[in-house]
């Protein structure tokens, strides 16, 4: 067990391979965990409810924003997103490096109010790949794939704000690389 935990803010356009990287990170240590976001989206086939996401009504939303209950929330293609505070704060001051796999506005939001978080852009290849993984997934129309790549577009070139970009070509090589990240920044914390 760290004798710090810490937040990592892992942040990319949809369809770069948040979800998996995280799950083969996960593979190799035992001292991470999710934070779960919650979202006014309807669930994608095979989700559930308090385990991918807290589903919410857009008015049960609202009332967490009003009770001051995540570290962020943003509107995303339509949809609010949010984190909620409690569970994350717990997992960090129980040594866990607690993910937060947020899209960018929230991830910026993170990066003001928690400076001392990590902050993880994963990179797509290019743009044909990104266009590819998203059309494979076969959950969206042909607009929202095109409003995805658009945003994807403005994401890419705000990247320079995180602290570390990481390009998803091999999955392999991606999650080598914040697995390195990830004993940098412990290292660091620990000898404080």
């Amino acid at each position: 067990m760290n004798k710090k935990g810490m937040m990592v803010i892992l942040s990319a356009p949809s369809g770069c391979g948040k979800d998996t990287v995280f799950k083969e990170i996960c593979k190799i240590r035992n001292d991470v965990c999710e934070s779960v976001s919650a979202t006014t989206r309807k669930p994608r086939p095979g989700e559930i409810d308090g385990v991918n996401y807290f589903f919410k009504s857009t008015e049960e939303f609202e009332k967490m924003i009003e009770t001051n209950s995540f570290l962020e929330y943003a509107s995303y293609n339509g949809c609010y997103y949010g984190t909620p505070s409690a569970p994350v704060l717990a997992a960090v001051e129980n040594g866990k490096i607690c993910f937060l796999i947020i899209e960018r506005k929230g991830a910026q939001k993170i990066m003001k109010n928690y400076p001392d978080a990590v902050s993880v852009f994963l990179m797509p290849p290019d743009i044909k790949t990104l266009e590819h993984r998203l059309r494979k997934r076969n959950t969206e129309s042909e607009e929202a794939i095109k409003n995805r790549l658009r945003i994807a577009q403005f994401e890419i070139e705000d990247s320079s704000r995180f602290t570390y970009v990481l390009v998803n070509n091999e999955l392999e090589k991606a999650v080598a690389g914040l697995n390195e990240i990830l004993d940098a920044e412990l290292a660091l914390r620990n000898k404080k």
